[in-house]
C-alpha cells in the first residue's frame, strides 16, 4: 500500500468512527449535557487513534509496532478526558452566568414594568383630588358656593392624597435595598387589636361587622410599625369590599411546618364576592386595578383595584421574609400573613 491508499483509508477509518461517535454524544447530550461535553475530546482521540492504527496495521507493520503505535495514542487519553473535564466546568460557568444575568435583566425588567405602572397609577388617581381641590378653591375665590361645604370637602381631599403619598413612600422604603427593621417582641394579638380598634369607626359606617380570633397568645420579635400597618391596610380593603351586613374576620394563630420552624398565620377574610382566579396572582401589584366580579369599593367604580395598600402587605412580609397569598374562600377572599416566629 502507498501513502496516498494509507492516508485515505486513515481518514476513512477515522471519519466513520468520528461520526459514530457524534451521533453517540448527540444521544447522550439529550439526557446528560455534562458528561456529553466531557467525553467529546475522547471521540476525537478515539477516530484520530482508530484511522492511524488502521492505516499502520495496513501498512504491514509488525504486531509490535503496531501495538506501541496503539499505546502512543491511548497515552492521549488522560490529557483528552482533562480537557473534557476542563471544558465542562466552563460550559457550566458560562451557563449559570448567562442564567443569571438573563434572570436579573427579566426581573430588571419586571422591576422597570411595575415602576412605570406605578408612577401611572399614583399620577392618575392624585389628578382626581388636585382637580377637586382646585374646583372648590377657583369657587370659594370667585365666591361660590357656601365655604362650610367647601372647606370641609378641600381638606377630606387633600387628606387622601396625603394617605396616596405616605403609602407610595412606605412602599418605596421596603423596596429600597438599604431598608432595615426596626424588630422588637411584640405579641402579635395586641396588633390585631389595635388594627381592629383603627378601622372599626370605617366598618361602623359601611354597616360592616368586625370579627377577631386569637387561637395563640403569639410573641415573636418583629416591626410593630410595619406589621400593624400591613394589618390595617388588610382590614381597610377587606371592609371597603365587604357589602353592608356583612362580616370581616380577623384570625391570629402560631403554626409549625415539618422541620418544627414555628410561623405566626394571620388571616382576613371578606365576603367581597371573590376574585376571578386569573387575578390572584396580581392583586399584590402597585396600582393594580381588577376587572372582574368582586365587589367594588364603596364610592368607587367597578374595576378599581387596591392601589398600593396591598403591595405594602406583600412588602412587609417579604422583609421579614414571610408571605402575603389570598385565595377564594365561599363568598369571599381569604388574605394570609405568615410571618417566621
Amino acid at each position: 500500500m502507498n501513502d496516498l491508499e494509507g492516508v485515505v483509508l486513515s481518514v476513512s477509518v477515522a471519519a466513520v468512527v468520528g461520526a459514530m461517535g457524534a451521533v453517540a454524544l448527540f444521544v447522550l447530550a439529550r439526557h446528560r449535557v455534562a458528561l456529553a461535553a466531557t467525553l467529546a475530546p475522547l471521540v476525537v482521540v478515539g477516530s484520530v487513534a482508530a484511522g492511524v492504527y488502521a492505516s499502520a496495521r495496513a501498512m504491514f507493520l509488525s504486531g509490535t509496532d503496531s501495538t506501541t503505535v496503539l499505546l502512543l495514542l491511548l497515552a492521549t487519553v488522560p490529557v483528552a478526558l482533562a480537557v473534557g473535564l476542563v471544558l465542562t466546568a466552563r460550559i457550566r460557568t458560562v451557563t449559570t452566568q448567562a442564567a443569571a444575568e438573563k434572570a436579573a435583566a427579566e426581573r430588571d425588567r419586571e422591576v422597570e414594568v411595575r415602576r412605570r405602572e406605578m408612577v401611572a397609577w399614583v399620577s392618575h388617581d392624585l389628578r382626581t383630588p388636585l382637580a377637586a381641590v382646585r374646583a372648590l378653591a377657583e369657587a370659594l375665590e370667585d365666591g361660590v358656593g357656601p365655604v362650610d361645604e367647601h372647606v370641609p370637602r378641600i381638606l377630606a381631599e387633600n387628606r387622601r392624597m396625603a394617605a396616596m403619598v405616605d403609602d407610595l413612600l412606605a412602599l418605596s422604603r421596603l423596596q429600597s435595598p438599604t431598608a432595615t427593621l426596626r424588630r422588637e417582641p411584640v405579641a402579635v394579638a395586641d396588633l390585631a387589636s389595635d388594627a381592629v380598634a383603627s378601622t372599626q369607626p370605617l366598618a361602623e359606617s359601611g354597616g360592616v361587622i368586625l370579627a377577631w380570633d386569637v387561637t395563640d397568645p403569639v410573641v415573636t420579635s418583629l416591626d410593630a410599625q410595619q406589621v400593624g400597618r400591613a394589618l390595617e391596610n388588610l382590614l381597610v380593603n377587606a371592609i371597603r369590599h365587604t357589602g353592608p351586613g356583612g362580616t370581616v374576620r380577623v384570625a391570629v394563630a402560631c403554626e409549625e411546618d415539618a422541620a418544627g420552624a414555628a410561623t405566626v398565620v394571620i388571616a382576613v377574610e371578606d365576603e367581597c364576592g371573590g376574585i376571578p382566579e386569573a387575578d390572584l396572582d396580581r392583586v399584590f401589584e402597585a396600582g393594580w386595578r381588577s376587572s372582574g366580579a368582586r365587589t367594588p369599593e364603596r364610592g368607587e367604580s367597578p374595576g378599581s383595584g387596591a392601589g398600593l395598600g396591598l403591595s405594602i402587605v406583600r412588602g412587609v412580609a417579604e422583609a421579614h421574609e414571610g408571605t402575603a397569598t389570598v385565595a377564594n374562600l365561599g363568598g369571599g377572599c381569604r388574605f394570609t400573613l405568615r410571618l417566621p416566629a
